[in-house]
């Protein structure tokens, strides 16, 4: 296999694995893809690929998997939906090191360009509590009021890139990714965001007949889902620019958790009764993106109508959720 020319890390996960398959259509072979799960275990896996299991909380592994390579997509992170990240503050804030030793080795190892994967749970909070939802800006992360755990780690990290670029020319590129969905990901076992959750949840009713949902929290706190092929072709655009600044990349088109509720529904066939679940974690009470900022850099903002991606990922997960039945013992 030719030497990579490419690094992209968290690529056994769900957007690491969609960015390796977009990467691959126009860069053959020049890929390396690292995760900390054996490459068996990934969503996405190419023999074009140089796929390696590495722990990037350890420098010597992030100095070898920068070893040769031009350009970084740094994706690697401990992470899930808000029922993980609100449960494993530490787990999310040592993420620190991946990107610390990350940066190191760039540096390092002559790479010239890195892109961070950033989070709109960066944003301040004070800016998302209302019923209204007003469409974040960039500016908006300062002051600074992140979520607690994983939205500070994030923060802290955009600006430890900041000063790479500044103190040694390191080329860096930012996006602040809103809730990010589609097939290939986690639908299951508490890492599971809520288009995936409920996704599964509604397939579960249809497979059993039981056509009741849970729903964590009142149902009415908004957000924007952003589908994970404008998500690929985002970080691909961010990359290639000369925007060195954070800049959103997410869905404008915003709905309620209800409303999202109504979208599978609709797609399964089903009507369900639902339930409220008041005491699970739901982060805060609104959060959109404000695209202007992209559109004016890049020219191209986030487009596919939620309904359309759902309807793909309803599909991917319901075929999973079957397949994961007929595995499992049943008692009679």
């Amino acid at each position: 296999m030719a030497q990579a020319e490419i690094l992209v890390t968290g690529a056994g996960g769900f957007i690491g694995g969609h960015l390796v398959a977009a990467l691959r259509r126009s860069r053959p072979g020049a890929i390396r893809a690292v995760d900390l799960k054996p490459p068996e275990s990934w969503y996405q896996r190419f023999a074009d690929v140089d796929n390696r299991q590495l722990d990037l909380r350890l420098r010597p592994h992030c100095t070898e998997a920068a070893e040769g390579v031009e350009a970084i997509y740094q994706l690697a992170a401990d992470m899930g939906g808000m029922g993980y990240i609100e449960n494993h503050k530490a787990a999310c804030m040592l993420n620190v090191l991946i990107n610390t030793h990350m940066l190191v080795a760039a540096q390092e190892r002559g790479a010239r360009r890195f892109f961070y994967a950033s989070s709109a749970c960066v944003y301040n909070a004070d800016k998302q509590r209302g019923g209204e939802v007003t469409p974040l800006r960039e500016d908006d992360a300062y002051p600074a009021m992140p979520e607690d755990g994983y939205g500070w780690e994030k923060l802290f990290s955009e600006r430890m890139c900041r000063h790479f670029s500044e103190d040694f020319g390191l080329q860096i590129r930012i996006a602040r990714l809103h809730n990010v969905y589609g097939p290939f990901g986690t639908w299951d076992g508490g890492r599971e965001k809520a288009p995936a959750a409920i996704c599964r949840k509604v397939a579960a009713a249809v497979a059993s007949g039981d056509h009741h949902i849970e729903i964590w929290g009142d149902g009415r706190q908004r957000r924007s889902f952003m589908y994970i092929d404008d998500c690929t072709e985002g970080i691909q655009r961010i990359m290639a620019s000369d925007v060195d600044v954070p800049l959103n990349l997410g869905s404008s088109e915003t709905v309620t958790i209800d409303g999202l509720v109504d979208v599978v529904q609709e797609i399964a066939g089903i009507r369900l009764r639902r339930s409220y679940r008041l005491d699970a974690p739901t982060g805060v009470n609104g959060r959109s993106s404000d695209n202007t900022m992209i559109l004016e850099r890049l020219g191209w903002h986030p487009s596919i109508p939620l309904g359309d991606g759902i309807n793909k990922t309803y599909a991917w997960i319901y075929d999973q959720y079957l397949a994961r039945e007929k595995r499992l013992p049943h008692q009679v």
